[in-house]
């Protein structure tokens, strides 16, 4: 394993290392090159990626426009949540905003090893929890924050993506205006 799996998931929840190195083992390795299309909207998400190296982002192209839903990046799970758990077609993409190493594991695997662990879907479901109530809080601070406090709490709480983002994606991820983000950023409001 490069990254320590085990870690990231007991961090979770407890998970035997043998369940976990059979969710490696099924996996093959996924080298993407900057700016290429993971998944793209229409695709089915068939695979869960494991994020070895890189950072991808999520987004919604509307009118040629993109609106920025998520960043993932090492050790982190990436994909389209919704596509990948329901095996429906993906509504936005997913795209290596840098050169990307991705550990792929098809669904049926997963499924597989969840229907064996009942330590692993465990892991699984409070992962979905922290996602659901991270969307959660994400929607308040979108509809109740002035721009200024979305880019302060941003910054309290993933100041190293300021380094690993292109700011025009921070920005639309923000909801907030290239311009006003640029100002904000280079007054040091955050």
């Amino acid at each position: 394993m490069t990254i320590d799996y085990f870690t990231f998931f007991n961090a979770i929840s407890p998970v035997p290392r043998s369940v976990l190195e059979r969710l490696v083992q099924a996996g093959r390795e996924r080298v993407v090159a900057r700016g290429e299309l993971i998944t793209r909207e229409g695709q089915i998400q068939r695979d869960l990626l494991l994020v070895e190296a890189g950072v991808q982002m999520s987004y919604l192209d509307y009118d040629g426009t993109p609106h920025v839903i998520a960043f993932t990046y090492p050790p982190s799970l990436s994909g389209i949540p919704e596509s990948f758990c329901l095996q429906e077609p993906s509504r936005y993409h997913l795209q290596a905003l840098t050169d990307s190493r991705l550990l792929a594991v098809p669904y049926a695997e997963v499924m597989a090893l969840l229907d064996e662990s009942q330590a692993l879907e465990r892991a699984f479901r409070k992962l979905t929890e922290h996602l659901l109530a991270g969307l959660i809080a994400r929607h308040l601070e979108l509809r109740t924050l002035p721009i200024a406090d979305r880019l302060r709490v941003f910054a309290q709480r993933s100041p190293h993506l300021f380094q690993l983002v292109p700011h025009k994606y921070l920005a639309s991820y923000l909801h907030i205006s290239p311009t006003n983000f640029s100002k904000l950023y280079n007054a040091g409001a955050w």
